[in-house]
C-alpha cells in the first residue's frame, strides 16, 4: 500500500511515490486490481514485493488472489513494518532448517501441503504455506519461537481452529513457544483464547486426561443431584475445572462420555500426557496500520 511505502521512507505523497509506482509497474512487480481502482492511493504488489520477507522464495504460481487474501497479506506486512527489530524466520527453507536442524524436529511434524503438478511431474511438498510472520527470541537455554496468526475478514473462527489443528503436531515437539493472535479489532479475542486453551494449551498439559475424567465424574454426579456424594474438595475442583475445560469441544466430549459413546480410553488417548513439560504463552493484540504519523500542529 502507498501508506506503507510513505511511512517506511518517511516521505509524503508526491513525486517520490509516483516514481516508485512507475518503477514497480515497469518491472511488472506490481499492479492495481480492479477492486482497488477507486481506492485512494492504493498499490498492490506481487507476493515477492508486498511481503518483503518473501523476496528470496520461489513463487510457484502467479494467479489472481481473492481480496481477503490480499488484505491479509497487507496486514502481515503491517506487522513486519511495525516490528522490524524481531529476528524473523523469513523463508520456507529458513523455517524448515530452524525446526529440523536446530531443534531436531522431524519434518513430518511440520505443517505442510502437497501440490500436484502435471501428470508427468512429481508432487511437491511445501511447508508453512500460510506465511504468517514467525520470529525467534533467544532464551538462556534455547531459542523460543513466536508463531503469529492474523484473523482475516471472516466472521467466524473456523479458519483459526483449522490453523491450530494443522500446527498442533509441531507444537507437541517443542519444549516452549509463544503464539500471537492478531486482528484489526478485539471482538474475537476472548473466544480465540478459549479455543487456543481448548485445542493447544490443555492437550499439551501433563496428564490432562485424568483431570478431565475427574471433572466429568463430578459433573455427572452434580447433574444427577447427588450432592451428598461430593466432598468439599470435589466442589472446589469442579469450580476450577469449569473454566479450564470450557468450550464446545469439551461439551461434546462430556455428552458423548455421559451416554457411553466416548470411553475413558478414548479420552486418555486424545489427551495423553506429554513426556516433556511444555511452556506455552498466548497473547492477542490489535494490529494497527503502518502509516505516516500525523504532524503536530505548529504554534
Amino acid at each position: 500500500m502507498a501508506r506503507q511505502f510513505l511511512a517506511f521512507t518517511d516521505a509524503h505523497w508526491g513525486k517520490r511515490t509516483t516514481i516508485f509506482w512507475n518503477k514497480l509497474q515497469t518491472k511488472r512487480h506490481a499492479r492495481t486490481p480492479n477492486a482497488f481502482q477507486r481506492a485512494e492511493r492504493s498499490i498492490t504488489c506481487s507476493p515477492a514485493v508486498s511481503t518483503a520477507r518473501s523476496t528470496r522464495e520461489n513463487i510457484r504460481n502467479r494467479r489472481e488472489h481473492e481480496i481477503e487474501f490480499i488484505q491479509r497479506r497487507i496486514g502481515m506486512l503491517d506487522f513486519v513494518l511495525l516490528n522490524q527489530g524481531y529476528q524473523y524466520l523469513e523463508t520456507e527453507p529458513e523455517k524448515v532448517n530452524f525446526f529440523c536442524d536446530q531443534l531436531r524436529v522431524p519434518n513430518q511434524f511440520l505443517p505442510s501441503k502437497i501440490y500436484h503438478g502435471q501428470r508427468t511431474s512429481q508432487p511437491t511438498v511445501r511447508y508453512f504455506v500460510d506465511k504468517f510472520p514467525m520470529f525467534v527470541a533467544s532464551d538462556a537455554s534455547s531459542p523460543v519461537v513466536t508463531f503469529t496468526y492474523l484473523h482475516g475478514s471472516e466472521a467466524s473462527l473456523t479458519e483459526f481452529v483449522h490453523h491450530l489443528e494443522v500446527y498442533l503436531p509441531l507444537f507437541r515437539q517443542l519444549s516452549a513457544f509463544r503464539f500471537l493472535y492478531l486482528a484489526r479489532v478485539d471482538s474475537h479475542f476472548e473466544k480465540a483464547k478459549e479455543l487456543f486453551d481448548s485445542l493447544v494449551t490443555i492437550p499439551l498439559g501433563s496428564d490432562v486426561s485424568a483431570d478431565l475424567l475427574r471433572y466429568f465424574q463430578i459433573r455427572k454426579t452434580w447433574d444427577l443431584s447427588r450432592y451428598t456424594s461430593l466432598t468439599e474438595a470435589d466442589l472446589i475442583f469442579r469450580n476450577q475445572a469449569k473454566t479450564r475445560f470450557a468450550g464446545q469441544r469439551f461439551e461434546h466430549l462430556y455428552r458423548g462420555w455421559k451416554v457411553g459413546r466416548v470411553t475413558e480410553s478414548d479420552i486418555r488417548q486424545d489427551f495423553r500426557g506429554s513426556e516433556r513439560h511444555v511452556t506455552v504463552h498466548f497473547a492477542a493484540e490489535v494490529l494497527c496500520r503502518f502509516a505516516v504519523p500525523e504532524q503536530e500542529p505548529e504554534g
